[in-house]
């Protein structure tokens, strides 16, 4: 005999977000779960196939996959984040969004290269010193991307690193190393560590505090820029100046 039953809003009270994590990705999912745990949040994931060797050919073919796999992302979602900061800029902001919301009508969608410009913008920073794990062809990219924003890239510095399973095992304890380089070199005004994959949410906090300057990550402004989209107030919840503005 069928029971009766009531509804209610399940896991969905407050604010409902949806992300799409590469394949490769380890660390994107751990780090928003440091923001988020305790929150009036609902994070649904859903992965998209990706390659574990970084380039910009493999990147460029997350785009055939991009609408199938928004489609696994349930309905009723506030906001929609594609995790991959070198493929949102090869592939382009406004088509990763137009590919996803074939899936999502009228869902606001963002990505890391988007929501790094909108982090740097309101932290006032125009000048930037660029660490990444990435080789040379995946990073000049995102700095011309960066350039057309307003945002000049005056030092850089890579791990020269193709391999995904590779990047989401730098220790933090290099990346702050790189980091605390970049802040060195004259003009720069904030640093920008980029790659979902590469760690670093335990040593923003830190860094800034070593050299009296902003830092931004990939995925630090993804999540902030994801919650601003969905409505939230979302003040102190986050590392570093980014989540106090």
């Amino acid at each position: 005999m069928a029971q009766p039953y009531e509804l209610d809003d399940g896991f969905g009270e407050g604010v409902r977000m949806g992300l799409i994590v590469l394949s490769t990705d380890e660390s994107l999912e751990n780090e928003a779960r440091m923001v988020l745990a305790g929150r009036p949040v609902s994070l649904l994931h859903a992965r998209i196939p990706a390659q574990p060797d970084v380039t910009p050919d493999s990147l460029r073919r997350m785009a055939d996959e991009m609408t199938a796999t928004a489609a696994r992302l349930p309905r009723g979602l506030d906001v929609i984040g594609y995790g991959c900061t070198s493929a949102s800029t090869i592939i382009g902001p406004d088509r990763v969004q137009a590919l996803v919301q074939q899936a999502h009508p009228g869902v606001p969608v963002t990505n890391p290269i988007s929501a790094v410009s909108a982090a740097l913008k309101a932290l006032g920073v125009g000048r930037i010193g660029y660490g990444s794990p990435y080789v040379r062809s995946v990073t000049a990219p995102m700095r011309d991307f960066l350039a057309g924003q307003g945002i000049d890239t005056v030092a850089e510095a890579s791990f020269d690193q193709a391999d995904d399973y590779t990047v989401a095992r730098i220790a933090e304890r290099s990346t702050r190393n790189m980091l605390e380089t970049l802040a060195e070199r004259d003009g720069v005004e904030g640093i920008f560590v980029s790659c979902t994959n590469l760690r670093s949410f335990g040593i923003i906090d830190a860094v800034e505090a070593a050299t009296g300057r902003p830092v931004v990550s990939s995925n630090q402004a993804l999540i902030w820029h994801m919650l601003r989209l969905a409505g939230a107030e979302a003040r102190g919840w986050g590392p570093g100046r980014l989540f106090e503005t």
